[in-house]
């Protein structure tokens, strides 16, 4: 009323402007904040059931974020914070995967390099996506079940930004690579193109299986098939306590033969496809629960062929690479063979360290003079042969990946089951002393 009688006073009558002016906040204000609030409101409903991923983005600012933060491999020994905790990981129509195809272009693969030109220096050819393939509106499951810290004996870690869990995925055991809330966006970048690296490569036998990505929020992660007895450094230490070890793990002549055979035919996938592996060594390769081999450590080919990296300095690397490594030379296919015949010391020994008597600076040398690793105890003539052929100061002098894959077979015919013993346990700060990891006493494979 008040108002109708300040317009009376101070309009004249018919005087419809200066009415307007009086009733302004009635009439204009208060009815555009309503339209203005049901407009956002209708453009946030319709980016939910349309752009759930966006609202996630924007509602998951750093600065902002409520997310526990996922304890990683550091937690103290022995202390699982997530033991047998549920973590959804996933919420309505909020998250997309992809998943690695069952077959792939040859277009977009390099075929495998003439045998005239596989001793010459390496020229990477496999071009990978930069971005993981998504399925629309294809989900993982409500959540990965008995997420657990994975366990490490000691590790040397070469990605600060990812944590390894294992979980329960579709009624199977799993380990999830997660990518930590503190990545920036090269990191992030990273981390999905690794994992379109491996969609792209294919699936393989011996070669861990991909089995999904969760990509359109955070936190990022990668689904890869658990091994359950994990890596082959470790299995082969467990090997010398078979006794004080549940379940009890063996090793034989003939199980060599097998496994090596599994990782050689791995390495022969990848230089198929013009890509070296470059760390080829007992903890880049997985044992599954039958005592399958799986060749990993597919994170270095990634870095170096898809960004055009060269070869890292990773501490204790020095005593599996091959000789024209230590001079700076390009790397081949006979480097990885070189590798891998430090690899088959590896196991006949039991996962002792190669040239555990050298320093680093002493190796070259060492290997100009001809000199190579000495015969392990109970290593059959056969299998210290290969080892041998691979290790050969020249490059054209070596076995090729073919032969040796022959020899491994020919030889897995008349291979000793008798199980292989050392009798001490493995000491691991000599270990890593001999190995050359100076004082790193921390290692991860995924």
């Amino acid at each position: 009323m008040s108002s109708l009688s300040g317009a009376d006073s101070r309009c004249k009558p018919g005087d419809t402007i200066c009415e307007i002016r009086v009733y302004e906040q009635e009439v204009i204000i208060v009815p555009i904040l309503l339209l203005a609030g049901f407009l956002v409101t209708l453009v946030f409903i319709l980016l939910l059931r349309f752009c759930p991923e966006k609202v996630e983005r924007i509602r998951l600012q750093p600065s902002q974020r409520s997310r526990r933060v996922l304890h990683g491999i550091d937690a103290p020994p022995g202390i699982n914070v997530l033991e047998h905790e549920s973590i959804s990981l996933d919420m309505t129509n909020s998250y997309s995967t992809f998943n690695p195809p069952h077959t792939y272009s040859s277009k977009s693969l390099a075929v495998s390099l003439p045998h005239s030109t596989a001793q010459q220096a390496f020229k990477p050819a496999f071009n990978p996506m930069s971005q993981p393939r998504e399925l629309p509106r294809q989900r993982l499951p409500e959540s990965f079940n008995l997420v657990t810290a994975l366990p490490a004996a000691f590790s040397l870690r070469s990605d600060s930004a990812v944590s390894l869990y294992r979980a329960r995925m579709d009624n199977r055991n799993v380990v999830l690579r997660v990518l930590n809330d503190s990545a920036d966006a090269s990191e992030r970048h990273s981390f999905l193109g690794f994992a379109s690296f491996l969609a792209q490569l294919g699936p393989h036998p011996f070669l861990p299986e991909l089995l999904g990505v969760v990509s359109l929020r955070a936190p990022l992660v990668t689904v890869v098939e658990e091994l359950e007895n994990r890596d082959l450094l470790g299995f082969l230490w467990r090997c010398r306590q078979a006794e004080h070890v549940d379940p009890p793990s063996e090793m034989t002549e003939r199980r060599i033969f097998t496994m090596a055979g599994q990782v050689a035919s791995a390495l022969e996938f990848l230089h198929g496809k013009d890509l070296l592996h470059g760390n080829v060594r007992a903890r880049s390769v997985l044992v599954s629960g039958e005592f399958t081999a799986k060749l990993w450590g597919m994170e270095g080919v990634f870095t170096r062929k898809n960004q055009g990296a060269p070869q890292g300095e990773e501490p204790g690397m020095k005593k599996w690479q091959a000789p024209e490594l230590l001079v700076k030379k390009p790397a081949s296919q006979s480097s990885d063979v070189w590798s891998f015949g430090i690899l088959l010391y590896e196991m006949a020994t039991l996962g002792e360290a190669p040239f555990a008597e050298l320093a680093d600076n002493e190796l070259l040398q060492f290997h100009q003079r001809g000199k190579t690793l000495k015969k392990p105890s109970h290593c059959s003539h056969t299998l210290y042969s290969i080892i041998k052929s691979c290790c050969q100061w020249k490059e054209q002098e070596r076995a090729t990946l073919a032969e040796v894959s022959r020899r491994l077979q020919s030889g897995n015919k008349s291979a000793s089951d008798k199980v292989l013993k050392v009798p001490e346990p493995m000491n691991i700060e000599r270990y890593l002393e001999e190995a050359g990891y100076g004082q790193s006493n921390n290692y991860t494979v995924f």
